[in-house]
């Protein structure tokens, strides 16, 4: 009898232990710490893509330049900008802040014993218009071509020429691409920058 008792009383233990430690090593338990980790880290995407790129327009203001006045232009084909004193700069594939630097540097102390600069960008947008389902103008975030424009303005309609689409640079370049061939030819899907414009064309029938 005694001999049963103990089983009894071992096994039972055996089960409380089993529980313990069910408890206690992480993971184990539904929706502990462990799923939320992997909700978290999910969540955690890397920000949007805040590089400045060419035509898009920044303006540089100077506090302490006694000879410099607020600049404003549009950054050119080559990347560049213009600045007073010291030329030509990279702009192009830089942060606004990044940008902010290295004028700052290219200024002081070699020009300027002090000199606070602070560099702002205009929002990005796209425009399509003409024989697209939606008609609007769009924010320029990431890298767009002109199809992938198109099927942000929800794609042709059914009267569309895709063979005479036209976009405009900001510069008033007008360039004419043929959609149908730029499908199986990406060279010919021309990238779409800050401030252009695209126009399908109604086709003839």
């Amino acid at each position: 009898m005694n001999r049963m008792v103990k089983l009894f009383l071992s096994g039972r233990m055996m089960w409380v232990w089993l529980l313990v430690l069910g408890l206690t090593v992480p993971g184990c338990a539904t929706g502990g710490s462990g799923g939320a980790a992997a909700t978290d880290t999910g969540a955690s995407k890397p920000p949007p893509d805040d590089k400045l790129r060419v035509n898009d327009q920044v303006s540089i203001s100077f506090q302490g330049g006694i000879d410099l006045n607020a600049h404003e232009e549009r950054i050119k084909e080559d990347g560049t900008i213009t600045l007073k004193h010291i030329g030509s700069i990279k702009a192009a594939g830089k942060t606004v802040g990044e940008l902010q630097a290295d004028v700052h540097k290219a200024y002081v102390p070699k020009l300027y014993r002090t000199l606070v600069v602070t560099v702002k960008a205009e929002d990005r947008f796209f425009w399509v218009n003409g024989e697209v389902k939606i008609n609007n103008r769009y924010v320029h975030s990431g890298e767009h071509t002109v199809l992938k424009a198109i099927a942000t303005a929800g794609g042709f309609t059914d009267f569309a020429n895709w063979k005479k689409v036209e976009l405009t640079r900001v510069d008033g370049k007008k360039l004419i691409i043929d959609c149908k061939k730029a499908q199986k030819d990406s060279k010919l899907d021309l990238p779409v920058y800050p401030g252009d414009r695209i126009f399908v064309p109604r086709r003839i029938i």
